[in-house]
């Protein structure tokens, strides 16, 4: 049946083989500078928008009139525009299955590294998984306590990578239910060197909740270059279709030492988003998904951001 996986999935929860500590309040977390804010909710749709140049890098320079933004081809009004950056949720998951044995350390110190760089008012959870799935350090601003938790990963078992994805997903729900006054920008990443092996829950799932999400997921697969096997290839697509879909962006290093250079890239397209929010012209709450299409009228310019939304439904 289509929701057996995520009943299997609850049954797991409640059994203790997912391990999921109690939600704590942010630790430490520095207040952001002022800056121009709305109240978010139903009837707005936020974007964060990345804007990248025919070579690659990050224009942080543009007005808003510089946008335009359509929704099933409707052109939009943009209500908020702002190129200060929100604090962001950001959830780091990290494969600690029996294959990271000899790549874990290096594999920790870039995530050290990642979480290093996360700027006043930003917040993470570190959740490594294996066959299963275990939140290491809940939401924190406290950098020591996400170096801790990267460091306790020790490698072994198999691969629940949709586990871990929809778990996370589900975290970053809490937050913005428990602050639905705070806005803040959401994003998971994710690293793994292979494909799903032992989750409950599907990848259809697991997109579909992503796509209700206000999440951007990055997503790093670690490639190995001297097999291609059909394992490696379903990865590639789950990870490539997540990224598109909620605006995110793929990685695929061909080896571990490359994971620095690729959490500092990530690091840095959150620094260099713009934030667009508007209201929907079209006024039906009929659950239909909703397709988003933002343009820059500059030329070499390319602007990414999530594919769509689910409309409402009350």
């Amino acid at each position: 049946m289509r929701h057996l996986a995520v009943l299997l999935l609850s049954a797991a929860l409640a059994a203790g083989s997912v391990q999921v500590p109690t939600a704590q309040a942010p630790q430490d977390a520095q207040p952001a500078e002022a800056q121009p804010s709305f109240r978010a909710g139903v009837d707005i749709v936020s974007l964060n928008v990345t804007v990248v140049g025919s070579g690659g890098q990050y224009i942080t320079s543009l007005e808003q009139q510089d946008f335009s933004v359509f929704e099933d081809g409707v052109k939009q009004d943009v209500s908020f525009f702002a190129r200060q950056q929100e604090p962001v949720a950001l959830s780091l998951l990290l494969d600690s299955s029996a294959s990271m044995d000899d790549k874990i350390g290096t594999l920790q110190a870039a995530a050290i590294d990642f979480v290093n760089r996360l700027g006043p008012g930003d917040i993470a959870q570190v959740i490594d998984f294996d066959s299963r799935v275990e939140i290491r350090q809940p939401f924190t601003g406290d950098t020591r306590n996400l170096q801790r938790a990267i460091q306790q990963t020790v490698a072994g078992g198999s691969t629940s990578l949709h586990n871990a994805l929809y778990i996370s997903l589900k975290e970053l729900r809490k937050i913005k239910a428990d602050s639905p006054d705070d806005v803040r920008r959401q994003a998971l990443v994710v690293f793994s060197d292979g494909e799903d092996t032992s989750s409950l829950v599907s990848f259809e799932e697991v997109l579909d909740l992503a796509k209700r999400s206000e999440t951007a997921v990055y997503t790093i697969a670690l490639r190995d270059t001297s097999s291609q096997a059909r394992g490696f290839r379903e990865a590639e697509f789950v990870m490539r279709q997540l990224a598109q879909e909620t605006g995110g962006r793929t990685f695929f290093p061909e080896k571990v030492d490359d994971l620095v250079g690729v959490y500092g890239q990530i690091s840095e397209e959150l620094s260099s988003q713009y934030t667009l929010a508007y209201t929907p012209k079209n006024p039906k709450r009929d659950g239909a998904f909703r397709r988003i299409v933002v343009q820059v009228a500059k030329p070499n310019m390319t602007p990414r951001t999530k594919r769509g939304y689910y409309a409402p439904t009350n």
